[in-house]
Protein backbone atom coordinates (compact mmCIF):
# COMPACT_ATOMS: atom_id res chain seq x y z
CA UNK A 1 0.00 0.00 0.00
CA UNK A 2 1.21 3.53 -0.74
CA UNK A 3 -0.03 7.12 -0.58
CA UNK A 4 0.83 10.23 -2.59
CA UNK A 5 0.85 13.79 -1.31
CA UNK A 6 0.38 16.74 -3.65
CA UNK A 7 -3.35 16.31 -4.36
CA UNK A 8 -4.40 15.95 -0.71
CA UNK A 9 -2.17 18.88 0.21
CA UNK A 10 -3.74 21.04 -2.49
CA UNK A 11 -7.25 20.05 -1.37
CA UNK A 12 -6.48 20.69 2.27
CA UNK A 13 -5.69 24.33 1.64
CA UNK A 14 -9.19 25.05 0.38
CA UNK A 15 -11.10 23.08 3.00
CA UNK A 16 -10.91 22.25 6.69
CA UNK A 17 -8.65 19.23 7.12
CA UNK A 18 -6.30 17.57 9.56
CA UNK A 19 -3.59 18.20 6.94
CA UNK A 20 -3.92 21.91 7.70
CA UNK A 21 -1.84 21.51 10.87
CA UNK A 22 1.02 20.08 8.80
CA UNK A 23 0.80 23.13 6.55
CA UNK A 24 0.71 25.54 9.50
CA UNK A 25 3.82 23.92 10.94
CA UNK A 26 5.61 24.27 7.61
CA UNK A 27 4.70 27.95 7.31
CA UNK A 28 6.06 28.61 10.79
CA UNK A 29 9.45 27.07 9.99
CA UNK A 30 12.18 29.57 10.83
CA UNK A 31 14.60 28.09 8.30
CA UNK A 32 12.15 28.84 5.49
CA UNK A 33 10.92 32.30 6.48
CA UNK A 34 14.51 33.39 7.00
CA UNK A 35 15.18 33.02 3.27
CA UNK A 36 15.34 36.36 1.50
CA UNK A 37 14.19 35.24 -1.93
CA UNK A 38 10.40 34.74 -2.06
CA UNK A 39 10.61 31.89 -4.61
CA UNK A 40 13.12 30.03 -2.44
CA UNK A 41 10.93 30.65 0.59
CA UNK A 42 7.81 29.24 -1.08
CA UNK A 43 9.76 26.23 -2.36
CA UNK A 44 11.02 25.61 1.17
CA UNK A 45 7.50 25.86 2.57
CA UNK A 46 6.22 23.40 -0.05
CA UNK A 47 8.99 20.91 0.73
CA UNK A 48 8.26 21.17 4.45
CA UNK A 49 4.52 20.81 3.95
CA UNK A 50 4.92 17.76 1.71
CA UNK A 51 7.22 16.10 4.22
CA UNK A 52 4.99 16.96 7.18
CA UNK A 53 2.00 15.42 5.40
CA UNK A 54 4.12 12.47 4.31
CA UNK A 55 5.26 11.90 7.87
CA UNK A 56 1.65 11.85 9.06
CA UNK A 57 0.65 9.44 6.29
CA UNK A 58 3.58 7.16 7.09
CA UNK A 59 1.97 6.63 10.48
CA UNK A 60 -1.31 5.58 8.83
CA UNK A 61 -0.30 3.36 5.90
CA UNK A 62 1.73 0.16 6.24
CA UNK A 63 3.54 0.59 2.93
CA UNK A 64 5.49 3.41 1.34
CA UNK A 65 4.66 7.09 1.00
CA UNK A 66 5.24 8.52 -2.48
CA UNK A 67 6.28 12.17 -2.51
CA UNK A 68 5.93 14.09 -5.77
CA UNK A 69 8.99 15.87 -7.09
CA UNK A 70 8.08 19.29 -8.51
CA UNK A 71 6.94 18.72 -12.11
CA UNK A 72 8.59 21.99 -13.07
CA UNK A 73 11.90 20.12 -12.72
CA UNK A 74 10.85 17.42 -15.18
CA UNK A 75 13.58 18.27 -17.70
CA UNK A 76 16.34 18.94 -15.15
CA UNK A 77 18.09 15.74 -14.03
CA UNK A 78 20.33 17.37 -11.44
CA UNK A 79 17.48 19.56 -10.20
CA UNK A 80 15.39 16.45 -9.54
CA UNK A 81 18.27 14.75 -7.72
CA UNK A 82 18.85 17.83 -5.54
CA UNK A 83 15.14 18.09 -4.75
CA UNK A 84 14.96 14.44 -3.69
CA UNK A 85 18.04 14.85 -1.49
CA UNK A 86 16.43 17.91 0.13
CA UNK A 87 13.17 16.03 0.76
CA UNK A 88 14.99 12.98 2.09
CA UNK A 89 16.94 15.14 4.54
CA UNK A 90 13.68 16.59 5.84
CA UNK A 91 12.16 13.12 6.20
CA UNK A 92 15.17 11.97 8.21
CA UNK A 93 14.67 14.92 10.56
CA UNK A 94 11.22 13.55 11.45
CA UNK A 95 12.47 9.94 11.66
CA UNK A 96 10.90 8.58 8.47
CA UNK A 97 13.38 6.12 7.01
CA UNK A 98 14.20 5.87 3.27
CA UNK A 99 12.70 2.36 3.20
CA UNK A 100 9.27 3.90 3.79
CA UNK A 101 9.61 6.38 0.94
CA UNK A 102 9.21 6.64 -2.81
CA UNK A 103 9.95 9.78 -4.80
CA UNK A 104 7.55 10.34 -7.68
CA UNK A 105 9.35 11.50 -10.83
CA UNK A 106 7.89 12.24 -14.29
CA UNK A 107 8.92 9.89 -17.10
CA UNK A 108 10.83 12.39 -19.20
CA UNK A 109 14.28 11.20 -20.30
CA UNK A 110 15.79 13.55 -17.70
CA UNK A 111 13.47 12.20 -15.03
CA UNK A 112 14.41 8.61 -15.85
CA UNK A 113 18.10 9.54 -15.71
CA UNK A 114 17.50 11.08 -12.27
CA UNK A 115 15.81 7.84 -11.24
CA UNK A 116 18.89 5.89 -12.35
CA UNK A 117 21.18 8.09 -10.28
CA UNK A 118 18.95 7.98 -7.20
CA UNK A 119 18.38 4.23 -7.36
CA UNK A 120 22.17 3.76 -7.51
CA UNK A 121 22.24 5.52 -4.11
CA UNK A 122 19.57 3.19 -2.73
CA UNK A 123 16.80 5.82 -2.95
CA UNK A 124 13.53 4.35 -4.21
CA UNK A 125 11.87 6.11 -7.14
CA UNK A 126 8.38 6.03 -8.57
CA UNK A 127 8.24 6.84 -12.29
CA UNK A 128 4.91 8.34 -13.33
CA UNK A 129 3.15 9.56 -16.49
CA UNK A 130 4.17 6.47 -18.48
CA UNK A 131 2.25 6.20 -21.76
CA UNK A 132 4.63 4.36 -24.10
CA UNK A 133 6.79 1.27 -24.18
CA UNK A 134 10.01 3.29 -24.46
CA UNK A 135 9.18 5.13 -21.21
CA UNK A 136 8.40 1.90 -19.37
CA UNK A 137 11.44 0.06 -20.74
CA UNK A 138 13.84 2.93 -20.07
CA UNK A 139 12.51 3.27 -16.52
CA UNK A 140 12.97 -0.47 -15.97
CA UNK A 141 16.52 -0.28 -17.31
CA UNK A 142 17.16 2.63 -14.93
CA UNK A 143 16.12 0.41 -12.02
CA UNK A 144 13.04 2.40 -10.96
CA UNK A 145 11.28 0.78 -7.99
CA UNK A 146 7.79 1.59 -9.27
CA UNK A 147 6.68 2.27 -12.85
CA UNK A 148 3.17 3.74 -13.03
CA UNK A 149 1.43 3.17 -16.36
CA UNK A 150 -1.76 5.17 -16.88
CA UNK A 151 -3.90 2.54 -18.57
CA UNK A 152 -7.16 4.50 -18.48
CA UNK A 153 -5.75 7.74 -19.86
CA UNK A 154 -4.13 5.92 -22.75
CA UNK A 155 -7.37 4.09 -23.46
CA UNK A 156 -9.31 7.36 -23.40
CA UNK A 157 -6.80 8.96 -25.78
CA UNK A 158 -7.23 6.04 -28.20
CA UNK A 159 -11.00 6.51 -28.21
CA UNK A 160 -10.68 10.05 -29.53
CA UNK A 161 -7.43 10.19 -31.50
CA UNK A 162 -5.55 8.44 -34.27
CA UNK A 163 -2.00 8.55 -35.58
CA UNK A 164 -0.04 6.86 -32.81
CA UNK A 165 1.69 3.73 -34.23
CA UNK A 166 2.00 1.99 -30.85
CA UNK A 167 -1.66 2.51 -30.00
CA UNK A 168 -2.87 1.53 -33.45
CA UNK A 169 -0.78 -1.63 -33.46
CA UNK A 170 -2.47 -2.69 -30.23
CA UNK A 171 -5.91 -1.90 -31.62
CA UNK A 172 -5.25 -3.89 -34.78
CA UNK A 173 -4.45 -6.86 -32.56
CA UNK A 174 -7.78 -6.35 -30.81
CA UNK A 175 -6.06 -5.28 -27.61
CA UNK A 176 -6.72 -2.58 -25.09
CA UNK A 177 -3.88 -0.10 -25.77
CA UNK A 178 -3.31 0.58 -22.08
CA UNK A 179 -3.06 -3.07 -21.13
CA UNK A 180 -0.98 -3.80 -24.22
CA UNK A 181 1.53 -1.32 -22.89
CA UNK A 182 1.72 -3.14 -19.57
CA UNK A 183 2.77 -6.34 -21.22
CA UNK A 184 3.10 -5.70 -24.97
CA UNK A 185 1.38 -8.91 -26.13
CA UNK A 186 0.08 -11.98 -24.35
CA UNK A 187 -1.00 -14.26 -27.17
CA UNK A 188 -2.96 -16.59 -24.92
CA UNK A 189 -5.15 -13.81 -23.52
CA UNK A 190 -5.97 -11.39 -26.33
CA UNK A 191 -9.51 -10.04 -26.15
CA UNK A 192 -11.79 -9.95 -29.20
CA UNK A 193 -11.86 -6.60 -31.06
CA UNK A 194 -15.29 -5.68 -29.72
CA UNK A 195 -13.94 -5.98 -26.18
CA UNK A 196 -10.77 -4.01 -26.76
CA UNK A 197 -11.69 -1.40 -24.15
CA UNK A 198 -12.63 -3.94 -21.46
CA UNK A 199 -10.45 -5.16 -18.61
CA UNK A 200 -11.15 -8.84 -19.25
CA UNK A 201 -7.59 -9.66 -20.19
CA UNK A 202 -5.80 -11.99 -17.79
CA UNK A 203 -2.49 -10.58 -16.58
CA UNK A 204 -0.38 -12.49 -14.09
CA UNK A 205 3.25 -12.70 -12.93
CA UNK A 206 3.42 -16.12 -14.59
CA UNK A 207 2.30 -14.89 -18.01
CA UNK A 208 4.61 -11.89 -17.71
CA UNK A 209 7.60 -14.09 -16.90
CA UNK A 210 6.91 -16.31 -19.90
CA UNK A 211 6.61 -13.44 -22.38
CA UNK A 212 9.34 -13.40 -25.05
CA UNK A 213 10.45 -9.89 -25.95
CA UNK A 214 11.76 -9.12 -29.43
CA UNK A 215 15.22 -7.71 -30.05
CA UNK A 216 13.60 -4.35 -30.80
CA UNK A 217 11.85 -4.36 -27.44
CA UNK A 218 15.08 -5.13 -25.60
CA UNK A 219 16.99 -2.21 -27.11
CA UNK A 220 19.16 -0.24 -24.70
CA UNK A 221 17.52 3.16 -24.69
CA UNK A 222 19.38 6.43 -25.05
CA UNK A 223 18.02 9.95 -25.24
CA UNK A 224 17.82 9.96 -29.05
CA UNK A 225 16.11 6.58 -29.44
CA UNK A 226 13.81 7.45 -26.53
CA UNK A 227 12.69 10.73 -28.13
CA UNK A 228 12.24 9.04 -31.51
CA UNK A 229 10.04 6.31 -30.01
CA UNK A 230 7.70 8.67 -28.13
CA UNK A 231 4.47 8.66 -30.13
CA UNK A 232 1.78 11.37 -30.22
CA UNK A 233 -0.17 9.79 -27.36
CA UNK A 234 2.80 9.74 -24.99
CA UNK A 235 3.93 13.24 -25.96
CA UNK A 236 0.48 14.76 -25.51
CA UNK A 237 -0.44 12.91 -22.32
CA UNK A 238 2.94 13.51 -20.69
CA UNK A 239 2.70 17.24 -21.42
CA UNK A 240 -0.82 17.37 -20.00
CA UNK A 241 0.23 15.51 -16.86
CA UNK A 242 3.20 17.79 -16.29
CA UNK A 243 1.04 20.89 -16.81
CA UNK A 244 -1.49 19.60 -14.29
CA UNK A 245 1.08 18.84 -11.60
CA UNK A 246 2.94 22.12 -12.19
CA UNK A 247 -0.37 23.99 -11.87
CA UNK A 248 -1.06 22.23 -8.56
CA UNK A 249 2.35 23.24 -7.23
CA UNK A 250 1.83 26.85 -8.32
CA UNK A 251 -1.60 26.88 -6.74
CA UNK A 252 -0.24 25.61 -3.44
CA UNK A 253 2.57 28.19 -3.47
CA UNK A 254 0.12 30.99 -4.29
CA UNK A 255 -2.06 29.98 -1.37
CA UNK A 256 0.99 29.82 0.87
CA UNK A 257 1.79 33.36 -0.21
CA UNK A 258 -1.68 34.52 0.80
CA UNK A 259 -1.63 32.97 4.27
CA UNK A 260 2.04 33.67 5.11
CA UNK A 261 3.25 34.92 7.47
CA UNK A 262 1.15 33.09 10.05
CA UNK A 263 0.29 34.78 13.38
CA UNK A 264 3.22 35.50 15.71
CA UNK A 265 5.85 35.30 12.94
Amino acid sequence: MSATLLSPLSSALSASSSIQSAVDTALADSGCYGLGNSDDRMSCFLNKALVNVGGDLAKLVPGRVSTEVDARLAYDTQGIVRKVHDLLKLYREIDVTPERLLFKIPSTWQGIEASRLLESEGIQTHITFVYSFCQAAAAAQAGASVIQIFVGRLRDWARNHTGDPEVETALRRGEDPGLALILQSLKESVTPPDEKYSLMRRLSPQSAASYKFSDEELVKWDQYSFASAMGPAAVELLAAGLDGYASQSRRVEELFGKIWPPPNV
